[in-house]
């Protein structure tokens, strides 16, 4: 995913809400309370990232990405009623065409009220923010810049295995999101996020909808903030606000920010254009960093010594209590 200019576009995002609506708006509530948390393991969900960064940098058209496609179809038939292999063919920046695969893993596939739960399974083919110059066209891991959603995501799957949920819930494995072009390339389009594009414009089921959707990324950093990311404001604001005072009542207070986040490119920028219902994103923000990421995003860096299982913990357990509230 990319950052958009911040200044432009959060400019532009204040003047919308101001032309459309003229009300105060009440802030999320910042009350922390102490709930009995949901069940969820930060070990097991820690496994599942390490599981996928052992296959190796989860680039297009490698053995480590076809290696890890097979391993996660076997975990959502492990846990879930209905799964679906999407197979597509993406087009990248560099003119080359790949194949790939949206992962989806559905719970209570007869239930028309459904949450989506996603995250992107492929990793960056090139780090090319790291410090070493020398690094720069190497292939990252992705631990946190994709594996630490699917994690966390595996092991909600395993506690809705054991707990059935109320409502519908669709994980969705995002494929070819992070093969986008280089910040130095200057090439225009729409390049990221290719399986996110593909899957709100052929969903795998014919007329699919939901009521909302949830999308996960970065979220493995240790003390992360996940500040409120403007286009799922602006697209979304009731589901910032459900899950935001959802994790407050949790205690969550000191990683779930009140506070704007960044303007980011994301797969739910895609869905929230091109699917019937709308997607938020929690991520990592870090306003110091100098890109608005954590420090080791497009760095050889981005590996399993930097994903904090506390952090997987806080987010597995705000979106159990999400479902559970539903």
């Amino acid at each position: 995913m990319r950052n958009q200019n911040l200044l432009i576009a959060f400019i532009g995002i204040m003047v919308f809400f101001s032309a459309c609506d003229h009300t105060k708006k009440k802030p999320v509530e910042n009350k922390e309370t102490t709930i009995e948390l949901p069940a969820f393991n930060n070990d097991s969900a820690y496994r599942f990232v390490k599981m996928q960064t052992d296959f190796g940098p989860r680039i297009l058209g490698s053995d480590a990405h076809a290696n890890c496609q097979a391993w996660l179809i076997q975990k959502l038939q492990q846990y879930c009623d209905t799964v679906y292999n999407q197979n597509f063919t993406a087009k990248t920046y560099d003119g080359k065409q790949w194949p790939c695969a949206n992962l989806i893993g559905s719970f209570r596939p007869e239930k028309t009220k459904r949450i989506v739960l996603a995250a992107h399974w492929d990793s960056r083919p090139f780090a090319d923010h790291d410090p070493n110059p020398n690094n720069r066209e190497t292939p990252i891991d992705g631990a946190n810049d994709g594996a630490s959603g699917v994690g966390v995501l595996l092991e909600i799957a395993r506690q809705l295995h054991e707990n059935q949920p109320n409502v519908g819930v669709d994980i969705v494995f995002f494929d070819a999101e992070d093969y986008g072009p280089k910040e130095s390339d200057h090439i225009p389009g729409d390049w990221w996020g290719l399986g996110a594009q593909y899957w709100a414009k052929n969903p795998h089921i014919q007329g699919y909808t939901a009521n909302y959707g949830i999308l996960l990324d970065m979220v493995g950093t240790p003390n992360a903030q996940f500040m409120q990311e403007q286009f799922s404001l602006r697209d979304a604001e009731s589901i910032v606000r459900k899950v935001w005072s959802t994790a407050y009542q949790l205690g969550h207070g000191q990683y779930f920010q009140n506070k704007p986040g960044g303007v980011i490119t994301d797969d739910h920028y895609y869905v929230n254009k091109y699917a019937p219902f709308k997607m938020i994103d929690i991520i990592h923000y870090d306003a110091a960093s100098g890109t608005g990421f954590d420090p080791v995003w497009h760095t050889t860096n981005d590996n399993i010594k930097n994903i904090d299982r506390n952090t997987l913990g806080v987010v597995g357990t705000t979106l159990l209590q999400v479902l559970k509230n539903e």
